[in-house]
């Protein structure tokens, strides 16, 4: 195998890694929005599990986070509640960061 073989591998070891660590936190990132949600939907106990695990597959189903922000924004309209999707999206930064902290951290 040749230098340039190896390194090629290499990239892309490193490609297939940082794409689960993205999917990985992604989920997370759903998860804790989705919980964050329903309690403000005020949703308790397994209700607010299951509503934030629906967001997870939310975004699995339609990939982007366009896809998770819209069904939050629905939801609270359908409730009558203002949120603003600015908010959301900043929720969305901060609970990333959250995620990937916590998934390289081994948590």
């Amino acid at each position: 195998m040749t230098t340039f073989d190896e390194r090629e591998r290499a990239f892309e070891t490193k490609f297939a890694q940082d794409e689960a660590l993205r999917f990985r936190a992604n989920a997370r990132r759903n998860h804790f929005l989705g919980l964050w949600a329903a309690n403000r939907l005020g949703l308790l106990g397994p209700e607010a599990e299951s509503y934030a695990k629906a967001l997870v597959t939310t975004e699995v189903d339609n990939p982007g986070c366009d896809s998770v922000l819209e069904k939050v924004s629905t939801d609270f309209k359908s409730k009558g509640m203002t949120g603003s999707t600015d908010e959301i999206r900043h929720l969305m930064e901060e609970f990333t960061r959250k995620a990937v902290a916590e998934i390289q951290a081994g948590r």
